[in-house]
């Protein structure tokens, strides 16, 4: 069953950081089956405050996700993120 993990970026705390991130990212997908869904696009907030951005990353399962996400090569990246934004992470399974 499909797993998504959705980003929601809250607010940027160092645009320097974020944007090393950004151009280290898209190496971690190679050898993981995945597809970026939405990458923050244009959003038409409903409820609750607009977030800065959106993204939605699909695996074929839970375990795949977790994978790709606990993964020696994403992490080493994602010290960026987390130096440079707020995230609000979250894997979620399909129906």
């Amino acid at each position: 069953m499909s797993a998504y993990i959705v980003f929601t970026r809250e607010n940027t705390t160092d645009q320097a950081e974020l944007d090393a991130y950004m151009k280290a990212v898209a190496p971690t997908f190679e050898g993981h089956p995945v597809r970026i869904l939405a990458a923050y696009g244009t959003q038409d907030v409903l409820e609750g405050a607009a977030p800065e951005g959106v993204v939605i990353v699909e695996f074929p399962t839970m375990t795949h996700a977790r994978a790709w996400y606990d993964s020696p090569a994403y992490q080493a990246v994602a010290r960026h993120r987390h130096r440079g934004s707020a995230y609000r992470v979250v894997i979620v399974q399909g129906t």
